[in-house]
């Protein structure tokens, strides 16, 4: 858990993530960034310099983000994730109410120049996060969250990798977190 910016991204239980996006963030255009984070595994910069174009399909069945290489840690390879139904509510309920939707950035920053910086998105997590009195959570939690998750719901780890973006199997395997339950559950199956 991290302390004072120290530590590894907490995992976020059910519980908090409601709280986040019931009560803690406010703005649509929040729901959406966080959202990009949770529902598509992606880093925080990955979210912040996404392009309107890079939200394909939108308004069709089959609706898929683009995080492409340049934007990632190490300009990895561009992929393609298929978009969760909860973050295409909070992407279309972003486009109905951003001002600035001539921009190019999906998530615009101030006055509608250039896209929302890091630390920007940052102090509004830790708002967040003050108000519902949730600790040892960064923008970072989010991308272990949904890595974890997919892993504990038994997705293979290619599947996972091929979301996630990592290089390796190995450096993938260093997200994934282990709670107290799991710990039991394994324990449980020694039946002699």
């Amino acid at each position: 858990m991290k302390v004072n910016r120290y530590g590894r991204a907490a995992i976020l239980t059910p519980t908090q993530i409601s709280l986040l996006f019931n009560e803690g963030f406010v703005k649509p255009r929040d729901k959406a960034l966080f959202g990009v984070c949770l529902y598509a595994a992606a880093r925080i910069n990955e979210a912040c310099t996404l392009l309107r174009g890079d939200v394909i399909g939108i308004k069709g069945i089959r609706s898929v983000l683009v995080i492409r290489s340049y934007n990632t840690k190490g300009k990895q390879e561009t992929r393609e994730i298929q978009i969760h139904p909860q973050l295409k509510e909070y992407i279309e309920e972003h486009h109905r109410t951003d001002r600035w939707h001539t921009r190019p950035y999906l998530f615009p920053g101030r006055h509608g120049r250039n896209h929302i910086r890091k630390v920007s998105a940052d102090a509004i997590l830790r708002s967040a996060c003050k108000k519902l009195e949730i600790e040892g959570v960064s923008t970072h939690s989010f991308r272990r969250t949904a890595l974890t998750r997919m892993s504990d719901a038994g997705v293979p780890l290619r599947h996972i990798q091929a979301i996630s973006g990592h290089k390796t199997l190995s450096a993938l395997e260093r997200y994934l977190g282990v709670t107290e339950q799991q710990k039991e559950s394994a324990i449980a199956t020694l039946d002699f």
